[in-house]
């Protein structure tokens, strides 16, 4: 059994399905919280691994570029020697696939069954998407002569996005409404302009706006540049100790939008994308609380990997989301010097950014709450109230830094196992004190 494979396996095994199935709502509420907007509230008290969301993306897009260059001539920064299916991104691995199939109209869109391919082309990959793709991609243009990565990634996302308001308005109309606007961002105008005027090259197929309410427009085009840059999702590529992973699809998930971040998350998102092909919904986000959450307590998660530094957090979220964080351990650190920052210096580079931008870990821990009878293990200095958090919810495995969370409980009896969102290991509180090994 491969490892994904075995983490949905534990999860369902531990009720998970079943919880968030039914009710995915029952146990959280959207609220107005005064300087932070929307936030995700505990509407009840909520014990540790409880899932307290279960999203389906309105929206997927590959993070690839549009043309890719064969792995001996790609960057060193670039790590694209993997495939994945164009419907549900599942990674492809040819000889182990005979049913692996592409569009009959190109041969750059891959899946990994002929049901995949039946689903995209009236979904994702229909005929104005594969002509657009296809346009962009081998025509000579702008685009891929004079701008970097990003743009073309931008242009992938576009592309879908005017393509969902053709095959689903209801799902267009849910993306507006999502937090973002084209005076709220750092998006260059230049970009947006480049971006429309390349766009309206490509003749979207828009429904007329007297029926939709919107139209084709610069303004539009800008405003949905502004809502991927705040609430697009990462999936991540598979993980490895050996290299660092990049981001192989973005995905727009209405609910998990909602969460706001905290430097020291209560609550960390997991995904199973490489699941069995039987596993229906393999692009879902499932968001555990990794620790006891009362009632009325906002639930956030981490933007990116805990172990950042704090002029790295405050860059990337000024830069990203347009905010300063003020979160406990935000105020603590700004007194600190670069020197006695945590954050791991590698993880500043800019071949881990691709890595570190889409990795939602876990929520804020106020610390009189997070003392628990366990905490008496750490011997707590006031310059550093936070080091029980990552003694107890950070995994250091090799190359991993990803956050723990138990398992969902069954019944009454909380899980022990606590499991990693990066990795996918599991550890086992006596082993997170001891230092022990990491156990499958």
């Amino acid at each position: 059994m491969s490892t994904v494979m075995a983490r949905e396996d534990r999860l369902l095994r531990h009720g998970g399905e079943a919880k968030i199935r039914g009710a995915p709502l029952l146990v959280v509420r959207i609220a107005e919280i005064e300087g932070r907007g929307r936030a995700v509230v505990a509407s009840e008290p909520l014990r540790a691994g409880q899932i307290v969301i279960r999203d389906s993306p309105i929206l997927l897009y590959s993070a690839l570029p549009l043309t890719i260059l064969p792995p001996p001539h790609q960057p060193q920064q670039q790590h694209y020697h993997n495939l994945y299916c164009s419907n549900c991104f599942r990674i492809l691995q040819k000889p182990s696939i005979p049913t692996l199939v592409s569009c009959s109209s190109c041969s750059s869109a891959l899946f990994c069954g002929s049901n995949c391919r039946s689903v995209a082309l009236s979904s994702s990959h229909t005929p104005w998407v594969c002509q657009a793709l296809t346009r962009l991609r081998d025509c000579p243009s702008p685009l891929q002569l004079h701008h970097h990565r990003d743009r073309q990634v931008q242009a992938r996302f576009l592309v879908a996005a005017y393509n969902l308001a053709l095959v689903s308005p209801s799902d267009f109309q849910t993306l507006l409404s999502l937090q973002g606007d084209c005076s709220s961002t750092a998006q260059p105008e230049e970009a947006a302009l480049f971006l429309h005027f390349l766009i309206s090259s490509l003749c979207p197929p828009l429904p007329s706006q007297n029926s939709t309410g919107f139209g084709f427009s610069l303004e539009l085009t800008a405003s949905l540049l502004a809502k991927d840059k705040l609430n697009a999702f990462g999936l991540m590529e598979p993980f490895s100790e050996d290299t660092q992973r990049s981001v192989r699809a973005y995905g727009i998930y209405p609910k998990a939008c909602f969460f706001n971040h905290d430097c020291l998350p209560n609550a960390c998102r997991f995904d199973y994308v490489d699941a069995d092909s039987a596993t229906q919904h393999n692009t879902d986000i499932i968001v555990r609380v990794i620790h006891d959450v009362p009632q009325g307590r906002e639930i956030c998660l981490s933007y990116f990997p805990v172990n950042l530094k704090y002029s790295d957090r405050q860059r990337r979220l000024r830069d990203d989301y347009g905010f300063t964080c003020q979160c406990d351990r935000c105020k603590v650190e700004a007194n600190w010097s670069d020197e006695e920052d945590l954050g791991d210096d590698s993880n500043s580079d800019e071949e881990k950014d691709e890595e570190l931008m889409d990795e939602d870990l876990d929520e804020h821990m106020d610390m009189a709450d997070s003392a628990t009878e366990d905490c008496s293990v750490v011997n707590r200095d006031d310059d550093f109230p936070h080091a029980y958090f990552f003694l107890r919810y950070m995994c250091n495995g090799n190359n991993c830094w990803g956050t723990l969370a138990p398992l969902p409980p069954s019944g009454v009896t909380p899980s022990s196992a606590m499991e990693c969102n990066v990795c996918g290991n599991l550890k086992y509180y006596k082993e997170l004190m001891d230092g022990d090994a990491l156990h499958q």
